[in-house]
């Protein structure tokens, strides 16, 4: 441990997600609920008017906060993906190669776990902002 309570904290949440991403998309291995994490956050980021990512981004623990905002140029956001193939071309564009789930269950185990753990009045705003194609990735209570 740091010895920081606050950092310490983070990190033990940001386990926490990757033991449930784990579960739910049934890896072997942590490192792939990192990686689905990962590049579900950045489409799902890119996806937004720049004011909504950055208000969904105060609802994440800070070391996934972090993993988040990695790399992010604002301009030319939102991206234009509206089907669910578009969406899931921008996930798999990030996953290593060979992965061992295909993206549309990677964003649909990792809005699954994001529906779980973020407040569900914010999340529904996320939701809100989406095309309808892309809602049907969220959970069914979440829609």
């Amino acid at each position: 441990m740091s010895g920081h309570e606050t950092f310490d904290h983070t990190v033990q949440q940001a386990n926490i997600w990757l033991k449930k991403i784990t579960e739910t998309l049934h890896f072997e291995d942590r490192r792939y609920a990192y990686s689905a994490l990962r590049a579900t956050l950045h489409a799902l980021r890119d996806r937004l008017t720049p004011e909504s990512a950055v208000h969904l981004s105060a609802q994440l623990p800070m070391v996934i906060r972090g993993l988040y905002f990695e790399g992010w140029r604002i301009s030319g956001k939102p991206t234009n993906d509206h089907t669910v193939d578009e969406f899931c071309a921008h996930i798999e564009k990030e996953l290593p190669p060979k992965f061992p789930r295909d993206p549309k269950s990677v964003a649909q185990g990792v809005f699954e776990v994001l529906w779980a753990e973020l407040d569900v009045g914010e999340t529904a705003k996320v939701i809100d902002q989406m095309p309808g194609h892309l809602k049907a990735l969220w959970p069914q209570e979440a829609r």
